[in-house]
């Protein structure tokens, strides 16, 4: 009886360990492919970051617009801006808000 139970408690031991050993090792698989995941995405955030940081710094827009422009391009004040809408032909002009008026 003693030789059955210390049988079934190694078989016990070693089926234990097989489960758990394959658990851990698909859960580290997971966390390999999440972290290529976020590095690649890291790497696009860089990459837009500098773009941004690049093309909106006012030197640049500056630069751009006497390279590009000459004196095509004049200041407008935002409140002068309106919006046109074009519905089934018919063409509506309304005025500019922002998101924290009313």
């Amino acid at each position: 009886m003693n030789k059955i139970l210390v049988i079934l408690l190694i078989f016990f031991l070693i089926l234990s360990t097989a489960i758990i050993k394959n658990s851990t090792k698909r859960i580290d698989d997971e966390i390999f492919i999440t972290k290529e995941n976020i590095r690649g995405y890291e790497k696009d955030l860089e990459k837009v970051k500098l773009e941004h940081n690049f093309l909106s710094s006012t030197e640049k827009l500056t630069d751009f617009k006497n390279s590009y422009f000459d004196e095509e391009l004049e200041k407008k004040n935002i409140y002068e801006m309106k919006i046109i809408r074009k519905k089934l032909g018919e063409i509506k002009i309304e005025e500019l808000r922002f998101f924290n008026e009313k």
